[in-house]
């Protein structure tokens, strides 16, 4: 995983523990896609399957592994969520393919990526699977929202705890991934992980969230919403509801000996901007404009301005 130097641990492990032969038979990878999440699994799922691993992970020569790399090997399965949510068909499917023979002799490795979204029938019927697995059965399921797994699901998993990396890591890696020597790291929690602030900063996102950045700060000191943000696109709603949330929460940092009662409140506004910006996807109509004014003129009351 040199790609990714915060994984070489991980995945130090994992390879270890299949030329030991002591892999688990099922494994909750708590990481972020933006964290290099897919690439890790894959190489995980393609070392298990291998038929020569090493620890540096799979050979990439058998037979196994020239089937991973077309994306044709018979004994993977990948679910993802159908929609908002993983459904009962898509698991049970999954279990029911999981009792067969492996067709190329060895392992059969299932991956649910985004596996918190399985609904209450789909992690139900999971139970089964991960409680008798079968012979030769590994189970990976990524979630970067691992308290949303219900614990009978998490009891049944081995979980791979990742230390992510601080933003000195993170600048680091993107100077020498791909030549881009600025702090963008404030916007880690808008876009996700380092892979989503490098595509942001290629393909101008970046630019756009330090204009909303700089719209809050100017609208929140002047006490008026600014014209940027009175005519917002719609695409950019949930982007401005998360640099709102992250300006709000800064303040409360660079805010030395604030009021309690003050903070409390500040606090519970940035919670209820997060709140609404995970509805929006529930909204037939967002009207930004009254949202945004709503969210000022609470923070206008709160401060007295």
């Amino acid at each position: 995983m040199n790609r990714f130097p915060w994984l070489d641990a991980i995945s130090e492990h994992c390879f270890s523990q299949l030329v030991n032969q002591t892999l688990g038979h099922a494994y909750v990878v708590d990481l972020h896609p933006g964290y290099g999440a897919n690439e890790f699994i894959q190489a995980f799922a393609a070392a298990a399957l291998c038929l020569s691993p090493n620890v540096q992970g799979a050979c990439g020569q058998c037979k196994s592994c020239l089937l991973m790399n077309a994306g044709n090997h018979p004994d993977f399965y990948q679910v993802a969520p159908d929609g908002n949510q993983i459904k009962v068909d898509q698991i049970r499917s999954l279990c029911q393919d999981l009792v067969s023979t492996a067709q190329q002799g060895g392992r059969r490795v299932a991956v649910i990526n985004y596996s918190e979204k399985m609904n209450q029938a789909a992690a139900n019927a999971l139970l089964k699977t991960l409680e008798e697995p079968g012979e030769g059965t590994l189970l990976i399921l990524q979630s970067s929202q691992p308290a949303h797994l219900l614990a009978t699901i998490t009891s049944r998993c081995q979980r791979l705890h990742i230390t992510l990396p601080d933003a000195a890591q993170i600048n680091a890696w993107l100077q020498q991934q791909y030549q881009i020597n600025q702090d963008a790291t404030w916007c880690l929690p808008v876009v996700g992980g380092p892979l989503d602030l490098a595509q942001a900063l290629q393909e101008g996102r970046y630019q756009s969230l330090l204009q909303l950045r700089k719209d809050w700060i100017e609208s929140l000191s002047s006490g008026h919403l600014c014209a940027n943000l009175m005519s917002i696109d719609e695409k950019q709603v949930s982007d401005a509801h998360k640099v709102l949330y992250l300006v709000l929460r800064q303040k409360l940092l660079k805010t030395p000996n604030i009021d309690a009662l003050l903070a409390a409140n500040i606090v519970e506004l940035s919670t209820l901007v997060m709140k609404t910006c995970h509805e929006l996807s529930l909204m037939p109509n967002i009207n930004a404009l009254g949202l945004f004014q709503n969210y000022l003129a609470r923070y206008n009351q709160l401060t007295g301005s």
